[in-house]
């Protein structure tokens, strides 16, 4: 290639996909009153649906093309472990604790050995976020489905006077990420494209890394269930960020009209070095694709975040909230600025 890589090139354009979301839920149009109607706002990881003196949330997604590398390497006792992770992380992000949990899989033909791997893997999920599995559903789909295809749904609970949006977000404010296990399960198409095009399999050994590159990106997601409400539970928090699909994008959920600056980002973890130097891939690809090591955001006063950072191993300050628009990487390099 003469130039780098791009999620677009591998096959995902991020703005046609936000188009696409755009034209669906623009034809979403009938609105339930009184309880159980929802909460009307825009940006956040879960939705806030009123049941009186507390806030139902609901949150869904899916394991994405890593199933395809559990499929290559036939490993397939983690990748439950990412289809909880996916749910909870999105429903933490308004501070609602995950409560209960559906999974579904679509598969081409009934496997038994592989649904109790998935099992393995959803069981351990659920018992890392406290939560139980209530119920689900294999589809054996052979005219549709080549393969396997993994997702869910995460019921949440929070009480009215604890809900954080986003929109308490201001200037003079700090920015904290967790630190991520590695690739999570986001941009796993541009990094097995990237893979593929540089002839590498998924069982090769590739300098950089300790063992194989599948094996790296099959990582299991971090869930950062308990270690986030506990934070929640002892400090002010402003804002709660999951770096997921899109990157520092994410970001932009919060509070308009304010600058959000990565000025002491986390180092990224040696997965991120490589798969830049096979792909060529551009700095704004890699964190409008990646999570670079930075898998959740909190965003707080100084003093309060100074404090997380102290009390969490897996915490930094990495950040800073201005005045302004945008998200920065270093206070000169304007990543993006729409979401």
């Amino acid at each position: 290639m003469t130039s780098g890589w791009t999620y677009a090139q591998a096959g995902v354009n991020i703005d046609k996909k936000t188009s696409s979301i755009d034209a669906l839920v623009g034809e979403l149009k009938y609105r339930r009153q009184g309880f159980g109607q929802q909460i009307r706002k825009s940006g956040l990881f879960a939705s806030l649906i009123d049941f009186g003196d507390r806030y139902v949330t609901l949150a869904t997604d899916g394991v994405g093309t890593k199933i395809l590398i559990a499929e290559e390497l036939g490993i397939w006792n983690t990748v439950g472990i990412d289809c909880i992770a996916m749910n909870v992380n999105d429903t933490i992000c308004v501070n609602a604790a995950p409560v209960s949990f559906v999974d579904y899989v679509a598969i081409d033909k009934p496997n038994e050995k592989i649904t109790q791997e998935i099992g393995i893997g959803l069981n351990r999920g659920a018992e890392l976020s406290d939560m139980e599995i209530v119920g689900g559903e294999i589809a054996v789909l052979p005219e549709i489905i080549n393969g396997i295809d993994l997702s869910g749904t995460c019921l949440g609970s929070v009480a009215k006077k604890d809900i954080i949006t986003g929109d308490t977000c201001e200037r003079g404010d700090a920015i904290v990420a967790l630190k991520s296990s590695g690739i999570h399960s986001n941009g796993l198409t541009l990094a097995r494209k990237v893979v593929s095009a540089n002839n590498i399999k998924m069982t090769d050994s590739v300098s950089g890394l300790s063992r194989s590159i599948g094996k790296e990106l099959l990582t299991p997601t971090e869930i950062y269930v308990k270690e986030v409400l506990d934070i929640t539970a002892k400090h002010e928090v402003h804002g709660l960020v999951d770096i997921t699909g899109g990157g520092l994008r994410n970001i932009l959920r919060m509070r308009k009209g304010l600058r959000y600056t990565i000025n002491d980002p986390i180092k990224p973890a040696p997965i991120f070095n490589v798969l830049q130097q096979l792909g060529s891939i551009e700095m704004q690809e890699l964190y409008q694709t990646f999570n670079m090591s930075m898998g959740f955001m909190i965003i707080a006063s100084e003093d309060d975040a100074e404090d997380m950072a102290r009390e969490h191993p897996n915490a930094q300050v990495v950040g800073r909230v201005e005045e302004g628009s945008g998200v920065y990487y270093e206070p000169e390099k304007l990543l993006y600025d729409h979401y």
